[in-house]
């Protein structure tokens, strides 16, 4: 597929929000080559449910596809770092909550004990694709990847806020790798609550994703919600009002 025209992230769906609500707040992070506007209805049902939600654009995302090509994990990490920070002005209670890429970025913060509590949904712990820690060389070669148009997706998620890129810079591939594994051999130090929510009909991740996740960490409090029939980009799916009520159960007990 071809890059995203310019202005294509233009629209209010795709502007980092901050909805103040109540004195529990939460931090929604998107996944690799998204855009906030996949996480934008679950902050609006959130901050209805009394919620106070924020949302931001990673760097390099949803501008044009080749501003990826000059950050990387780094600055993905520091700026959800940024957000919390940000959140606890206003909040006593933060929990960060994370969409594929943005699941591995929340479970990295809790690992940290920077979070009262995490919700990883879609997260692809272990990594499926075998191809990622190789891109770093393939980018020498083969400097963009670009996704599979999914006539699925189309059909059973809103498209008014299925805004991302069509593609990456190859190389960083290499960073969400890198990510994964960081997450993934640190699962033991969360101790905060989790949630951790899943598609059974996600062909992006590992079917043992959840189950990853929720055998290693070290918290007491631990929940799963599984969900049918939709894929990996869930948050804008019919699933939710499954997926915010799964998330304001797990902020009523905070």
């Amino acid at each position: 597929m071809q890059p995203r025209e310019k202005g294509y992230f233009s629209g209010d769906e795709c502007k980092p929000f901050f909805f103040k609500g109540g004195k529990k707040g939460i931090v929604l992070l998107h996944g690799f080559t998204g855009s906030v506007a996949h996480m934008r209805p679950l902050g609006d049902t959130l901050y209805k449910n009394g919620y106070s939600a924020m949302g931001i654009n990673l760097p390099g995302h949803a501008t044009a596809e080749k501003d990826m090509a000059s950050v990387g994990r780094r600055e993905w990490m520091q700026a959800a770092l940024d957000a919390v920070g940000q959140l606890r002005l206003h909040c006593q209670t933060v929990a960060v909550c994370g969409l594929s890429m943005g699941a591995v970025l929340s479970m990295l913060i809790a690992e940290q004990h920077k979070a009262d509590a995490c919700i990883s949904i879609s997260a692809p712990l272990p990594a499926l694709n075998r191809l990622l820690p190789l891109t770093s060389l393939l980018g020498l070669f083969h400097p963009r990847i670009s996704w599979e148009q999914d006539e699925n997706r189309i059909l059973q998620l809103d498209q008014r806020y299925d805004k991302g890129y069509t593609g990456f810079p190859t190389r960083k591939g290499a960073d969400l790798y890198t990510l994964i594994k960081q997450a993934q051999r640190n699962l033991p130090q969360i101790a905060c609550p989790i949630l951790v929510i899943q598609s059974k009909d996600d062909h992006t991740i590992s079917p043992a994703s959840a189950d990853t996740i929720l055998e290693n960490v070290s918290s007491k409090q631990k929940e799963k919600l599984i969900l049918h029939g939709v894929p990996h980009v869930c948050t804008i799916s019919g699933k939710l009002p499954e997926i915010a009520n799964a998330i304001s159960a797990m902020m009523q007990s905070l």
